[in-house]
């Protein structure tokens, strides 16, 4: 087996921005088995609930401590009426899905249910209202349903439906992908139903609402571009208006020319290769939002969300095509690892990323079965070994020697990639190997910081196609990562196609924050 060297340089003494926990957050559609069967089972299912929502996948998911949960899409959100799920369950009206499968939607998992969920994780509710087929209206009653205090027709409603007080809901979607299945518009047109949706969102009490514009697919900058029009103008104003507060954009990772094409866990070198490229590209993408965004908004007051990525392939073998129901392999992990170290570059701008999805669905966190089996994807590990950059301010991380990068479709890969954070006394160091053939030793120059303890963490296995199934559930797991530190300089050999944390106990000195 070959190696190869790389030297990085971090200064643990001066930092970046902070990288909000938010970019940490996850996403749950009506969409084949993430909320049935994943994360709702019913209170009268043999499976351990809590009031119908299933305990092994919120004691897993708290593990994480996912900061915030978007429901209830997605495209679902746009053909969703919020007054179907609440009230009684058994009177609630059904309706047919007809983004994902074509299947009956009983609505026994709505408003509720879904905050419910949330106060079981812990996480922060992102809803996301329906522009595409709903009211203005529609959604305002909706905020004022779940956010309301006093006395008014939607806090009676919801007090007949057995909840008092209001709910803290700060962050709501005006819709989504209105390009696309919210509705097939042009930007400008889409960019003023969202001042117009937006204005009609209120703040009630002391509950703040952090609206997010359905913004691009991928890199289409006029999408980004006729948002902050909507709001600002070039040189014009000290700040744009305060209508909406954050712009989004969905990218999702795949090996070929569209999503939803080739084999989760059957690919080849070629395949590999051409996702994490696709992958690493992300960093492009944001970037030329960030410039757009800073043309019209140069104090940063308006922030970027990428409330969908994550890898999208064909449909594992006899399961609903609709349902996109998919295996989650090493390859998956190295996929996220990628993107997290560009979300904390661009930490001062993006200030929220959703994984599609939770459970059971594309890039999942957890995969259960009805039998009342659930597995740990390779993704959920990545998550939870970088828990420590949430809130962390954030350190450059310098490659001073590394490998060549690797040409892949005419684009260059870097097959290392890293990014550190700071945050109470404690380092956190992440880097991957995307190299399929080399190990790679690494030599850390640790400054402006003394460093007390190491521990070290990998996630590898024998090939990247590995993955974890209910009969092998641990094929894909993280193990202690040994390393050797003396006098600032810390040196780890990480395995080919792995995915590494190093957390350092750091003393002395105080740390200067920007």
């Amino acid at each position: 087996m070959s190696s190869s060297t790389a030297r990085l340089v971090v200064d643990l003494d001066v930092t970046g921005p902070k990288i909000n926990r938010h970019l940490y957050g996850h996403f749950a559609e009506h969409l084949g088995r993430c909320i049935y069967g994943g994360f709702w089972v019913g209170e009268d299912s043999p499976i351990p609930n809590v009031g119908g929502i299933r305990s092994d996948v919120v004691d897993a998911l708290r593990a994480l401590r996912i900061p915030n949960l978007r429901w209830p899409g997605g495209c679902f959100a746009d053909e969703y009426h919020w007054r179907d799920g609440i009230g009684p369950r058994e009177q609630r009206p059904t309706m047919i899905n007809t983004h994902w499968g074509d299947v009956e939607e009983n609505n026994h998992f709505g408003t509720h249910e879904f905050m419910t969920l949330c106060e079981l994780l812990g996480a922060e509710p992102y809803v996301n209202g329906n522009v595409g087929s709903g009211t203005v209206q529609e959604m305002s009653e909706w905020v004022e349903y779940l956010t309301r205090d006093g006395d008014s027709p939607m806090v009676r409603l919801r007090r007949a439906n057995g909840r008092d007080r209001p709910w803290r809901v700060p962050f709501w979607g005006i819709g989504n992908e209105a390009w696309g299945c919210g509705g097939n518009m042009r930007p400008e047109a889409y960019a003023d139903l969202a001042r117009r949706y937006a204005t009609f969102c209120r703040d009630h009490g002391d509950n703040r609402l952090y609206r997010i514009a359905a913004g691009a697919a991928d890199d289409d900058l006029a999408w980004t571009r006729a948002l902050m029009e909507a709001v600002s103008c070039l040189g014009c104003a000290p700040e744009p208006r305060g209508i909406f507060q954050a712009i989004s954009f969905h990218y999702y990772s795949f090996a070929g020319d569209a999503i939803g094409k080739g084999s989760a866990t059957e690919f080849g070198e070629d395949q590999y290769y051409a996702t994490m490229a696709k992958a690493a590209d992300i960093d492009r993408v944001i970037a030329g939002h960030v410039a757009v965004m800073d043309s019209y908004d140069p104090q940063r007051r308006i922030g970027l969300v990428c409330d969908e990525w994550g890898t999208w392939w064909a449909v594992e073998p006899g399961t609903h095509p609709g349902f996109l129901y998919q295996q989650n392999t090493l390859r998956d992990a190295l996929v996220a690892g990628v993107h997290f170290d560009i979300f904390h570059k661009h930490a001062a701008r993006l200030q929220m990323a959703n994984i599609a999805q939770t459970v059971n669905v594309l890039q999942a966190m957890i995969l259960t079965g009805d039998d009342g089996s659930m597995v740990l994807t390779p993704t959920y590990h990545v998550f939870e070994m970088n828990q420590g950059h949430q809130d962390a301010w954030q350190l450059p991380v310098h490659v001073i020697d590394g490998p060549s990068a690797r040409s892949v479709g005419g684009a260059q890969l870097n097959t290392l990639s890293a990014s550190a954070s700071l945050k109470d006394g404690r380092a956190l160091i992440s880097v991957s190997n995307l190299d399929l053939d080399s190990d790679a030793v690494l030599t850390f120059d640790l400054r402006g910081r003394q460093v007390t303890g190491v521990r070290g963490r990998v996630l590898t296995a024998d090939k990247p196609q590995a993955h974890n199934t209910s009969l092998a559930p641990d094929v894909v797991r993280p193990t202690a990562l040994e390393s050797a530190y003396a006098a600032g300089t810390l040196t780890v050999e990480l395995p080919r196609h792995s995915f590494g944390t190093l957390e350092l106990t750091l003393s002395g000195g105080g740390e200067t924050v920007g």
